[in-house]
């Protein structure tokens, strides 16, 4: 059996990983070259996956690595984990999803299994996936091809997250298509979820996330609350979390970040608006969550005047750039959204970031692109007005901060309790 992945990132490369150890022959596929000879040299470029687990595969001849679209002839099935972001005006924006499709339909062999791993609304996989592939190919889905969308469920970073181990959601065009799918899947993971169609298993990814979605922007929205209360939102938050029944605790933080939480919930919410629906959960979630980094600032500069300080001149430490602590992953962080509106306000904002000591070059924030992580020491900190905790990564001494720094606002309860502090 020979596996293609499309899409070398958090989601792909994970995959590529977890088939070749259970015996498939695995061909990576991806526009970087960067990626690809990362892969091809038995490198990772991820620092949650270690490199000896690439270049064992590597060296066992299980994993290659390509540019060339047309190398998917080769294949038994092809696994596509591409992003799918939204555009300026927040609509869905499946551009990576259709230019792999039109790249790929020339050259699917009769019999291949193509499935959909990119989280979108539902419909995608018939609608728009499958006439590219048959237009392309020649071919009919479900007679000459299989086809089938399985929603990516990646957790960067968790030491308790394993591929294998994670259940897989898994819709097909027809009954036949699933059972190929199936057949894929079972090489690699332990427990198969089969659902109706495409249809169901594109949906069952959105309600992951819309879930998250909608009750973090709740505990946001409480934490604004209690404070105006004189309410520790975290201490309530331990609290409740002691009932072993009828609740799952959600914290407080920034705003959004990450590919997922930010993005997915406005795919079914557009869809919608196309069926003449309003998604009232989503949009209210998605307003409560925005406003997050504005009120940050507010209580930033809240604990600047305390010190007869204003934000305008004061020079300001974003504490982690990554979305999520222990990982460099930055991918529509609120600390870039953050820094913007600082600078904006006359602040003169640096960031550290123990995992991410550059930042790359992104679509929407390419001008911070080169800025460097600020030395861990006394010495670094000391010109700082004030510092804002946007991620709490085990590798920062939040304490060691707050005697450096003389006002530090914390967003993620990273202080330890009977330090001196301003919580956001």
């Amino acid at each position: 059996m020979k596996i293609g992945i499309i899409g070398l990132g958090y989601v792909g490369l994970p995959l590529v990983i977890q088939f070749a150890k259970s015996g498939a022959q695995v061909l990576g596929i991806d526009v970087d070259e960067a990626k690809v000879n990362a892969l091809n040299a038995g490198e990772s470029y991820i620092k949650h996956i270690p490199a000896a687990e690439v270049s064992a595969q590597r060296d066992a001849g299980q994993i290659e690595a390509t540019t060339d679209c047309a190398r998917v002839k080769e294949l038994d099935a092809v696994l596509i984990c591409v992003p799918t972001p939204l555009d300026e005006n927040r609509e869905p924006d499946l551009t990576y999803v259709l230019n792999t499709a039109r790249a790929i339909a020339p050259h699917l062999p009769k019999g291949i299994v193509v499935v959909l791993e990119s989280t979108t609304y539902p419909g995608t996989t018939e609608d728009e996936l499958r006439p590219i592939l048959e237009t392309g190919s020649g071919l009919t889905a479900g007679t000459d091809f299989h086809l089938a969308y399985s929603p990516e469920r990646e957790d960067p970073g968790n030491p308790d997250s394993q591929v294998a181990k994670i259940p897989k959601v898994i819709g097909g065009y027809t009954p036949a298509c699933l059972e190929k799918a199936k057949a894929i899947y079972s090489i690699a993971i332990e427990t198969l979820v089969p659902v109706s169609s495409c249809r169901a298993a594109e949906a069952t990814k959105l309600l992951e996330n819309i879930f998250r979605c909608v009750n973090i922007a709740l505990v946001n929205e409480m934490k604004i609350i209690y404070h105006e209360l004189g309410i520790d939102i975290w201490e309530v938050i331990e609290a409740a979390k002691t009932k072993p029944f009828g609740y799952m605790p959600f914290y407080p933080g920034p705003g959004l970040g990450g590919h997922c939480i930010p993005i997915d919930p406005f795919y079914l919410s557009w869809k919608a608006k196309q069926h003449g629906l309003e998604a009232r959960f989503i949009e209210l979630a998605g307003e409560v969550n925005t406003a997050m980094p504005d009120y940050v600032i507010e209580r930033l500069s809240s604990a600047l005047g305390e010190q007869e300080k204003q934000i305008n001149g004061s020079r300001v430490l974003i504490v982690g750039l990554a979305y999520k602590p222990n990982v460099e992953d930055d991918r529509e962080s609120p600390s870039y959204v953050l820094m913007k509106k600082l600078e904006a306000k006359g602040a003169v904002v640096d960031f550290h970031d123990p995992h991410v000591p550059v930042i790359r070059p992104s679509r929407e924030y390419s001008h911070y692109a080169g800025r460097q992580s600020i030395p861990w020491t006394a010495e670094a900190m000391g010109p700082f007005d004030a510092a804002l905790i946007a991620t709490a990564h085990d590798a920062v001494d939040h304490a060691q901060l707050a005697e450096w720094i003389p006002c530090v606002v914390d967003t993620r309860n990273a202080l330890p309790s009977k330090t001196n502090r301003a919580r956001s």
